[in-house]
């Protein structure tokens, strides 16, 4: 079960534990050219309210649970997509709070962007306009559907649709820079899933030069 609301351009997802969270941030149907950009995340529990339904009394009672280092978990695998799926496995085996019931709580926003698909072995051309410069939100290799980069490939070649590596290769070398060619092979960003046929996403905008320099 997840609630999420829009309040101020900025979004909040709730994920209450089970055995495995499965958190899908979801943008809206029009908003078909932004991405995901994480502000914050919490696993733990911070109050006896939230996801609290069926819950035993001790078992809600620690309000100052919280896993270090989730937000920037979430912001690894999440940044620069357009829907994003997790699982407690992303955190190892770290409980902050073992007794305790506990939820997965994310503010993010929706960032408008270029989003680039490239097929495993092709070449793509990231570009601004003169006087611009990419900006990269993130990029992942790997394979999440049975649908994308699919034309000439055998069965079993795709059906491995769990295949994620985030990555900052495209970041080093794009980041700032007017225009970037990058290579989807293994050899840049090796081999997450042997055996299976992958594909690049990178989402990026273009920002003015001077904006840069300021920042």
């Amino acid at each position: 079960m997840f609630i999420s609301e829009f309040t101020s351009f900025l979004l909040l997802l709730m994920s209450c534990q089970t055995k495995t969270i499965k958190v899908l941030l979801g943008l809206f149907p029009t908003d078909l050219e932004s991405v995901i950009s994480v502000e914050t995340s919490l696993y733990g529990r911070k109050d006896n309210v939230t996801c609290n339904e069926g819950k035993s009394p001790d078992e809600v009672s620690n309000t100052n649970c919280s896993l270090v280092g989730v937000t920037n978990v979430v912001k690894e695998r999440c940044n620069g997509k357009k829907v994003c799926e997790l699982s407690t496995d992303v955190f190892g085996r770290s409980d902050p709070c073992g007794a305790t019931a506990k939820y997965l709580q994310t503010t993010y926003t929706c960032l408008p962007a270029f989003h680039r698909v490239i097929c495993e072995h092709s070449l793509s051309d990231l570009s601004c306009d003169q006087g611009q410069v990419i900006v990269v939100h993130g990029a992942d290799y790997g394979r999440r559907d049975q649908t994308t980069c699919l034309y000439g490939r055998p069965a079993n070649q795709i059906q491995n649709t769990a295949c994620s590596s985030p990555t900052s290769t495209v970041a080093e070398s794009c980041q700032g820079k007017n225009s970037c060619i990058i290579k989807a092979s293994n050899s840049v960003f090796g081999d997450p899933c042997v055996g299976t046929y992958k594909y690049l996403e990178v989402a990026y905008h273009c920002q003015c030069k001077w904006a840069e320099t300021l920042s």
